[in-house]
This record gives C-alpha cells, sequence and structure tokens, in this order.
C-alpha cells in the first residue's frame, strides 16, 4: 500500500524576524526525519510573517538565508521540506513557495492570486505558471492563501488520456482569524470538487498589526472528511498518512471526473 506521511507544522512566527523563525521551526521540528515522514509543510512566509516589506525582506534565492535553511533541512532530515519565503528574481518580488528535496534540489511556485486587501498586490508580483511536483508517486498540486478561493486556477486540469493532473492540493497561508471559516470550508471544498486530499497549513498567533490567525492546518480527504483537525490558536506539528489504495478505489466508486467540464486556462 502506497502512503505519503505529511507533516502540518502550525507555529506562531515572529515578526520580519528569519533567524529567530529558523531557530523557533528548527526547534519546534525536533529529530523529526525520514522514519517519521515523507513531506514537512510550513506556513506561507515562515521566515517573516506576512509581511508587505518586500523592499527589504526580500532577498535573491541564492543569497536568502531562509532558503538556505530550508534546504539544510531538508537535507538533514532526510525529506521534502517546503514554505514560502519573499524573494526577488529578475528586478520582481515575489511570494515564492520553495519545495526543498533531500538531494539538494529547489523547485518553486510563485503565488498567483495576490491578496489586494494587505496591498500584496503593489509589493509582490504575480507568479505565471501552475507547479505540480510528484513526491513518492503521488502528483502535487503547490498553491498559497488567497489562491485558495479562485477554483478554476486549482481545478484539475489533466493531460490528454489521463483522468487526473494531481492527486493532492497543498496550500499554506497566513490567513487570518476573522475569516478562519472560509478557509476551512474552502479546503473542504477544494477536495471535494477535484476528488483528492487537499494539506492546508495555516500560522497561529498575532503579527506586528496585531493580526491574529488561528491556525486551522487541515490534512482533508478526497471525501471532504479531516483526517488532522486540531483545536484552534495552538501551535502544534501532526503527521498523517495519504493513501494511494483509498484514494484510487473512490476514484473508481464515485467517478464524478467523467461529467467534468472540459476549458482552457489563460495565464
Amino acid at each position: 500500500m502506497s502512503e505519503l506521511r505529511t507533516t502540518l507544522v502550525q507555529a506562531d512566527l515572529r515578526w520580519e524576524d528569519p533567524e529567530a523563525n529558523c531557530r523557533l521551526l528548527d526547534e519546534q521540528l525536533g529529530n523529526l526525519g525520514d522514519d517519521d515522514t515523507d513531506l514537512i509543510v510550513l506556513p506561507e512566509m515562515f521566515a517573516t510573517g506576512f509581511t508587505m516589506n518586500s523592499r527589504e525582506m526580500a532577498e535573491p534565492m541564492e543569497q536568502s538565508t531562509s532558503v538556505a535553511w530550508l534546504r539544510d533541512q531538508a537535507i538533514k532530515r532526510r525529506c521534502v521540506v517546503t514554505g514560502s519565503i519573499a524573494v526577488t528574481a529578475g528586478g520582481e518580488y515575489y511570494n515564492r513557495l520553495v519545495w526543498a528535496t533531500p538531494d539538494g534540489e529547489l523547485i518553486h511556485y510563485d503565488k498567483r492570486h495576490l491578496f489586494r486587501m494587505a496591498g500584496e498586490h503593489e509589493r509582490y508580483g504575480m507568479g505565471n505558471r501552475r507547479r505540480v511536483v510528484e513526491l513518492k508517486g503521488f502528483r502535487i498540486l503547490l498553491t498559497v492563501c488567497y489562491d485558495l478561493r479562485f477554483p478554476v486556477w486549482l481545478r484539475q486540469q489533466p493531460a490528454p488520456g489521463e483522468h487526473f493532473e494531481y492527486d493532492a492540493l497543498l496550500c499554506i497561508a497566513n490567513w487570518p482569524a476573522p475569516r478562519r471559516q472560509p478557509w476551512r470550508t474552502l479546503l473542504q471544498a477544494r477536495a471535494i470538487e477535484n476528488l483528492c486530499y487537499v494539506i492546508g497549513v495555516n500560522r497561529v498567533g498575532e503579527d506586528a498589526k496585531k493580526q491574529a490567525y488561528a491556525g486551522d492546518s487541515m490534512l482533508v480527504d478526497f471525501k471532504g472528511d479531516p483526517l488532522i483537525d486540531e483545536p484552534r490558536d495552538q501551535p502544534f506539528i501532526r503527521t498523517g498518512a495519504l493513501d494511494r489504495e483509498s484514494l484510487s478505489e473512490f476514484r473508481d466508486k464515485f467517478p464524478a471526473w467523467m461529467d467534468a467540464d472540459r476549458f482552457t486556462l489563460e495565464v
């Protein structure tokens, strides 16, 4: 039976302090490694919190201490570690999800939907490419926070001759507590409509603007049922398993994909 062990890391981040956050997360992860998990998922902007101070906080990928820390963690723990970081590339700033592998490879996805209510669209560039990665036979669509509200961007787009493009949707976030119900609802909705697992990791605590974050990090199965769903407001680490056999059996038993609308996505 093929499983993908996935660890959700819900943390109380320190504001614009990469060194403190990396130290905090390293301590929170403890001795976690490939004996325990295949994938460690950190929140959006895990090194700084959801900062709009891109000019001061963003660094080139090759010079970023936070990117180096992420790579080192993946190598040390012998599993994939992922989270997003403010970076600069080609004269632009990006809220970039970095997927670090145990062999030192870095894959990235730039957040497509920028949260205009916080002015993110004025501080960061818009990503223009969807990204699906593969781990232990599971194909995973990478997304960041506000992307979750846009189902067309996240909809399964299988290649000709295939039924599914991905098996799990990963969404990392700094999603505020006043809108926690939409976060929870959308995680479950995206799982149901795409017949896939959904991995959602959010932060807790408050940022410098006294914005509160409730967490509500969840692992949701293909029926929308939570497999991990801890009480709000508390940091935690929990590992759950995505099961290939259960996913395949459900897709065969309930083939809603056969009636899906065909469409072309323009970016």
